[in-house]
């Protein structure tokens, strides 16, 4: 069971946020298969910039069915306030905080993992936010800038303080992005220092793992989130198998086949065809990496199709395509 401020379920399985992928059509085929907690795409709380094509689809949560678990991302703490007041004034019910993205050009403007480094600076963003908003203020983080400036324990005490609802903690530096070891270690300290409830993230994909993480940290949740591209499905899996004690029914390969059909029509419906087909192949892309063998070949066939609808008709016949042995 996780609560976060008024908001309570019984699922332990949070889809991260994750830009250029976690968008509207994929957190709604995620919650097509039963996945509760999903946060958005990372918004710049600067929001001169929300007129612009890519941030006004990552704006879009109004009306949204199920939670909207709306995330923001900036370094100076009034327009963070602003940005956070302006989605929950149109339905956000939870304003996250990002202080773990890795990303260059997010670091560059002292934003996401950078902040780690100025923890005065973090208690301010974390006070006027969570002072700005009636609804509650999450926020993530990497253990530290590096191994030789971890601090997570710190800032989650921080947090703590400041009134944040609940901690999403990557068991990664920034230094190491995306590479090397997960310290669930760390991640278990960091859950032992604090009361609020502390979700673990990190290469969680396969419900045999996701018990160990919650094991070896004692977790309230966890957050999927790469294991999930071209897997709209495992996020919920995850969650099944974890509340069930067994494993959980997975889909079939010709039901897979089908949601990747569906993908596409979701994508070209948000964005029109010529952007919809063209975002299409990255996340197909990610499913035929997966489960084909030749699937360098099939990724190159598949980003030459010129529309959706010759997307849909290859998948069709993706049936009878050699696949990967399980």
């Amino acid at each position: 069971m996780l609560k976060i401020g008024v908001h309570t379920h019984d699922s332990q399985v949070v889809v991260a946020p994750m830009a250029g992928v976690t968008d509207l059509p994929f957190r709604n085929l995620c919650r097509s298969f039963g996945s509760h907690w999903l946060v958005s795409e990372m918004l710049s709380s600067d929001r001169r910039l929300w007129s612009s094509q890519k941030s006004s689809y990552r704006n879009r949560f109004d009306g949204e069915a199920g939670l909207r678990w709306v995330q923001i991302a900036g370094a100076d703490p009034d327009m963070m306030a602003d940005a956070a007041r302006d989605i929950a004034s149109r339905g956000a019910h939870i304003v996250d905080i990002n202080m773990g993205c890795p990303a260059k050009k997010v670091c560059r403007k002292a934003a996401g993992s950078a902040l780690l480094r100025d923890e005065s600076l973090v208690a301010r963003i974390l006070s006027r936010v969570v002072a700005a908003v009636r609804v509650p203020v999450t926020l993530k983080i990497r253990l530290g800038w590096s191994y030789d400036e971890v601090n997570a324990v710190r800032v989650a005490k921080i947090a703590e303080n400041e009134g944040i609802a609940a901690l999403t903690v990557h068991g990664r530096t920034r230094d190491c992005r995306f590479l090397g070891e997960v310290n669930y270690h760390l991640i278990g300290e960091v859950k032992s220092q604090v009361s609020i409830p502390v979700i673990a993230n990190g290469d969680i994909d396969s419900i045999d793992k996701a018990r160990d993480v919650i094991s070896l940290t004692g977790a309230d949740a966890l957050m999927v989130g790469r294991a999930a591209l071209g897997q709209p499905w495992l996020p919920a899996e995850i969650d099944a198998g974890l509340k069930s004690g067994i494993p959980a029914t997975c889909l079939l390969f010709e039901e897979k086949l089908t949601v990747m059909q569906e993908h596409i029509r979701l994508l070209v419906e948000f964005y029109g065809e010529t952007a919809g087909h063209r975002i299409a192949r990255k996340h197909v892309g990610w499913f035929l990496q997966e489960h084909y063998v030749d699937s360098r070949l099939l990724r190159q066939q598949f980003n030459a199709l010129e529309n959706s609808t010759y997307q849909v008709e290859f998948i069709a016949s993706a049936r009878s395509l050699q696949l990967k042995v399980a």
